[in-house]
């Protein structure tokens, strides 16, 4: 393979050289057990303290409502299963949508085999939930609602601040899932009323398995991992503390790249956008044409199967996806296709293409015209597109 294009970083991102450096001295120099009473020990500790102020700052957020996880999917199910548990004496009944990740959809399911009650709300043809079909679901008996602050596939971001005032005037906690947000675009828990929300460090240049829940102080939530004292008695286990660093050191990075970084992706995205729709007949953009996340490109391409389209663009170099990661293996289309109300035959021929800091304009023209001469290749194998074509010429 000549070359290697990633577009895929919203699968996963490469660990920032900066935050390598940052982890390295923690697996063989400072190594000690941070619950231990040693000084060697304890000095990890105090590194802990530090990397929770960090996370905190760039959420607005008091550093003791942190609690480090091992990623956003743990952080999801810490959120609705101990939230439902220590909250069911007022009620079983949570909101969220259909266009969650699988982490919240499948706890979800997980609680209604409980004895809870989910209602998942419809979202718009741009994947927006729509806020009157909200307060219409509330219940006297609604303990929750999670809402996704950006969709993982077609990049929309939902109304989170209103939302919240939702959650907030009828006495509802309110979690979002903002593993694909945070770290790329503002986040302000008090401004937006949120009270518990998820994120993970591979999503933003930082190392896989660590993540943290944010829980807003006050919050009865019940620990999640039981067996020792860690994370305040939430989550028992010894502290990942190379993988704390590497998040702390991530969190740090984004922050100070975030204006300048989401400029060049959205000009990037949008230029890309704009050459897709221009140039390439039967393209539908997926998700909000702009309030989406800066690095987000989703296109569904009729008459295309998406796995053809994948293994054809991975043949000359270029990393995407259809959708989720996490349903990769799977031939259904994408549930969130479905939710914005596309036909199965469309939903399957999507395609997820997510930038970087790093993506480049040369990039960007050599995927297009890559992916011109591949959906034409492909539509010419295509008997439903001549069929579609003669019936257009007669």
């Amino acid at each position: 393979m000549d070359r290697l294009i990633y577009l895929d970083n919203a699968a996963t991102t490469k660990t920032a050289p900066e935050v390598v450096d940052a982890m390295l001295p923690y697996f063989s120099e400072y190594y000690g057990n941070p619950s231990s009473v040693y000084s060697f020990a304890s000095q990890n500790k105090d590194e802990i303290i530090k990397q929770r102020e960090i996370i905190a700052g760039a959420l607005g957020a008091k550093s003791n409502e942190i609690y480090f996880t091992a990623g956003g999917s743990e952080s999801d199910n810490w959120a609705l299963k101990a939230a439902a548990e220590a909250y069911r004496n007022k009620g079983n009944h949570i909101i969220t949508t259909k266009i969650e990740h699988h982490a919240v959809l499948h706890t979800a399911e997980y609680l209604e085999n409980q004895g809870f009650e989910i209602t998942y709300l419809d979202v718009d043809e741009n994947g927006v939930v729509k806020l009157d079909e909200l307060k219409a679901a509330v219940r006297p008996e609604t303990i929750l609602i999670s809402i996704m602050f950006a969709n993982n596939e077609i990049g929309t971001i939902q109304p989170v601040k209103e939302i919240g005032e939702i959650a907030k005037e009828n006495g509802i906690l309110f979690h979002t899932d903002a593993v694909q947000a945070f770290g790329h675009v503002p986040i302000d828990v008090d401004e937006l009323h949120i009270d518990m929300l998820s994120a993970s460090g591979h999503k933003l240049n930082g190392p896989k398995g660590i993540g943290f829940l944010y829980i807003r102080k006050g919050v009865k939530i019940r620990s999640f991992i039981h067996g020792g004292a860690q994370e305040r008695k939430r989550r028992a286990g010894t502290e990942n503390v190379p993988g704390i660093i590497g998040l702390g050191a991530a969190v740090k990075r984004a922050v100070c790249t975030m204006s300048e970084r989401s400029g060049k992706e959205k000009e990037l995205r949008d230029y890309m956008i704009d050459r897709i729709e221009h140039e390439i007949p039967y393209a539908k953009l997926n998700g909000h044409r702009t309030n989406r996340l800066p690095n987000n490109v989703n296109f569904s391409f009729r008459f295309i199967e998406g796995e053809s389209l994948l293994i054809m663009l991975d043949m000359k170099g270029i990393c995407a996806s259809s959708g989720s990661a996490c349903t990769s293996g799977s031939l259904d289309p994408s549930h969130v296709l479905l939710a914005i109300g596309l036909p199965h035959e469309i939903a399957h021929g999507s395609l997820r293409l997510s930038l970087s800091d790093e993506t480049t304009k040369e990039e960007i023209d050599y995927v297009v015209d890559s992916l011109k001469e591949i959906v034409d290749r492909l539509r010419g194998m295509s008997p439903l597109y001549e069929d579609f074509i003669k019936k257009q010429n007669k």
